[in-house]
């Protein structure tokens, strides 16, 4: 048994981790739902981290879970900010997770 949350393995007959107080799943229960690379897509570019991280807390409130791929590189010798600040989400919410960034910088760009 293992717990979804900490990932602390226990042996059988315990079902809530002590920890988490969670319910334990099997190993194979565990391992079904482990998310690789390939399920997530980039749905939003952001120029800046302030953006992508405003960008990030709205999707995550509407029960999208978001990460942040920042590919800054200092060692690029370039004036001004080239960096590629991206958002993705799991292939499932990429519809939703747009509709939303849509949503809210169509209202942004209404308040200016």
């Amino acid at each position: 048994m293992i717990c979804p949350k900490c990932e602390s393995e226990y042996v059988d007959g315990i079902t809530v981790c002590p920890t988490c107080n969670v319910e334990l799943v099997t190993l194979e229960e565990f391992e079904a739902n482990l998310t690789e690379p390939s399920d997530w897509i980039t749905v939003y570019a952001a120029s800046d981290i302030i953006e992508a991280t405003m960008l990030k807390d709205n999707l995550e409130s509407a029960g999208i879970e978001t990460i942040i791929i920042d590919k800054q590189d200092s060692n690029f010798p370039a004036w001004g900010d080239l960096s590629v600040i991206k958002i993705d989400v799991k292939k499932t919410d990429a519809e939703e997770a747009k509709k939303l960034i849509d949503a809210i910088l169509n209202d942004d760009e209404r308040e200016d």
